[in-house]
């Protein structure tokens, strides 16, 4: 009887089975492959994918900004194959994944060679905008969107954009794209072929696009020139909006072109007459015109003397008096002025303008009313270390040097008697109108004590001024002013001199020579020692006079040689001083 054998399949031979069947698949798992779709089961789409078996696809990843969704059954479509099989024995498929695997390839190429992108901006994040491209998610930044800034979006989106890749890293699946710099190289080109066409000097029609606080940007058909404020009118514009406004058509000149920055200066000023032509026979110095204040500043006001053509008064040729003044203190804007033309520049196109030169110079009103010679009165307006300075008629100021306040004080002592406000009288001693000052004396009022004097120059007789007889050895009547403890404070009597007795000179005698002796008010006789016109000085000595009293009385009424005392002789000379008068006044009587 024959014998039968039974085989039963070992584990491993169940595997080679497996191999033999599937195998040849593995290699599709994370990749994309093709299928066809077989049914469409309301929203999944069944696909078969030729392994022995189907996967199912939800209907909306085939759906997209910008793609439409319509699948029929038939259709072959690229998916990518996760799993060959799950749970439920399905191919595990997406499309989503498939599209996003093919857009990266693509995407990679074109960021290699620099190549613009196609995409659609389909929703709004923190910071920009998400783009789809063609199934890969980009970042738009917000700085990206336009050239300028824009507010609303809402029209470039759900429609298909051009892109620039400007970075990609796949290992964390970021794309930041840019619609900015294709807007950029595209206006390049455009601007580049427009400037190509433009020459300067040419004359052409534009619309005003923009307008800030230097010009205006005026649009010239795809490219954008700057007319600056300058360049609107002759005349002074202080703000572009005076003379246009936006969407405005003007007519203007190109005056020069940067073909390798493409900017472009325009000019309206320069289709009108030049007003500065022949502006020397128009304007001839020193004749006076009037005008306009168009604007003020630090350093002066600019004055419209017709339009287009301006002069500025420098602030030092405002006014004659007031040297330290805003000019917004003297001129307001708007206000009608009389000027006088100082300079006329036609090459740098300036004039200069006087305003002071209309009015009258009180420097010459002062000189033709008062004279060299004159008294004046006024007010101290103010202390330097160098003198006073007193206001005077017409608003001007005359200055009192410390050395013509007092004849016999050193003037930094005098100064200190002044103070601000007070009201002194002086004397005019120079005006010089071209330097705008005037020098007063106060010590001039009174004539000067060490001036020597002739009875025809001083208009006097011999004899009536103590002063023209003063002299060195002649003695003087004093009158005590201040009893100080280095000595005495004296005035000469019949004179304005005064002079200081030092404590040495009171008296011959040592023990006499105490200030204490003397009170103030008193008279005392004294010699004069020191008497210097040139260097203005005068000392008196009681003690000299002693001395010089004492040799008299020796040589009239003794000598050593008599042996008589010291006393006796002064006795002798006093009793003859005293008989005297006495006698005088009985021959007198006999007469």
């Amino acid at each position: 009887m024959a014998s039968t054998t039974t085989y039963a399949p070992s584990r491993e031979d169940f595997a080679a089975l497996l191999d033999e069947s599937y195998g040849s698949n593995e290699a599709f798992e994370g990749s994309v492959i093709k299928g066809r779709v077989v049914a469409i089961e309301k929203d999944i789409a069944v696909v078969d994918l030729g392994l022995k078996t189907e996967g199912r696809v939800a209907l909306k990843e085939f759906q997209g900004p910008g793609r439409e969704g319509m699948l029929k059954v038939g259709d072959e479509v690229e998916v990518y194959l996760e799993r060959i099989e799950n749970a439920l024995g399905e191919a595990v498929i997406s499309r989503d994944k498939a599209r996003r695997e093919e857009s990266w390839v693509k995407l990679e190429k074109a960021f290699e060679k620099q190549e613009k992108v196609e995409g659609i901006i389909f929703n709004q994040v923190k910071g920009g905008f998400t783009v789809d491209l063609d199934g890969a998610v980009a970042f738009l930044p917000r700085s990206q969107v336009d050239i300028r800034p824009i507010r609303d979006v809402t029209p470039l989106m759900q429609g298909p954009q051009p892109f620039q890749i400007l970075k990609m890293d796949r290992r964390r699946g970021n794309i930041v794209v840019s619609r900015r710099t294709v807007l950029e190289e595209s206006r390049a080109e455009q601007r580049h072929e427009i400037v190509a066409n433009l020459e300067e000097g040419q004359v052409i029609d534009g619309m005003v696009k923009n307008i800030t606080d230097y010009g205006a940007f005026v649009d010239l058909g795809g490219i954008d020139g700057l007319l600056h404020v300058t360049d609107i009118a002759w005349r002074r514009v202080n703000h572009p909006t005076e003379v246009l406004t936006i969407g405005q058509t003007v007519r203007v000149k190109i005056i020069k072109i940067n073909h390798e920055t493409h900017r472009i200066s325009l000019g309206m000023k320069q289709l009108l007459e030049d007003p500065w032509q022949g502006i020397e026979a128009k304007y001839p110095i020193n004749a006076r015109f009037q005008g306009r204040v168009t604007n003020i500043t630090d350093y002066g006001a600019f004055v419209e003397l017709e339009p287009g053509i301006e002069g500025l008064i420098h602030v030092s040729e405002m006014s004659w008096t007031k040297k330290n003044v805003h000019p917004g203190k003297i001129v307001a804007t708007s206000q009608e002025v009389d000027v006088q033309v100082l300079e006329v520049d036609p090459v740098k196109r300036r004039i200069s303008l006087g305003l002071k030169q209309t009015l009258t110079n009180p420097w010459e009103a002062f000189a033709s009313k008062y004279p060299v010679g004159s008294e004046v009165e006024g007010e101290v307006k103010n202390k330097t270390e160098f003198g006073l300075f007193v206001g005077l008629d017409g608003d001007v100021d005359g200055m009192v040097h410390l050395s013509d306040l007092d004849w016999n004080k050193p003037g930094e002592q005098v100064i200190e008697e002044y103070k601000k406000g007070d009201i002194v009288k002086a004397k005019v001693l120079d005006v010089d109108i071209e330097k705008e000052r005037i020098s007063l004396g106060i010590k001039q009022l009174t004539p000067d004590p060490f001036a020597a004097k002739t009875p025809d120059a001083a208009g006097a007789k011999p004899g009536e001024d103590a002063a023209a007889e003063l002299k060195k050895g002649a003695v003087v009547t004093c009158e005590i002013l201040e009893v100080k403890e280095g000595g005495l404070e004296v005035k000469i009597a019949g004179t304005d001199f005064t002079a200081f007795i030092k404590r040495s000179e009171l008296a011959r005698d040592r023990a006499d020579q105490r200030t204490e002796r003397f009170a103030v008010g008193e008279k005392v006789d004294a010699r004069v020692t020191i008497f210097d016109r040139r260097a203005r000085k005068v000392s008196v000595s009681i003690k000299a006079l002693e001395v010089a009293e004492e040799k008299e009385a020796i040589a009239q009424y003794g000598s050593a040689d008599s042996g008589a005392s010291l006393g006796d002789i002064l006795g002798a000379a006093l009793k003859a001083r005293e008989e005297a008068p006495k006698k005088g006044g009985k021959d007198q009587a006999d007469e």
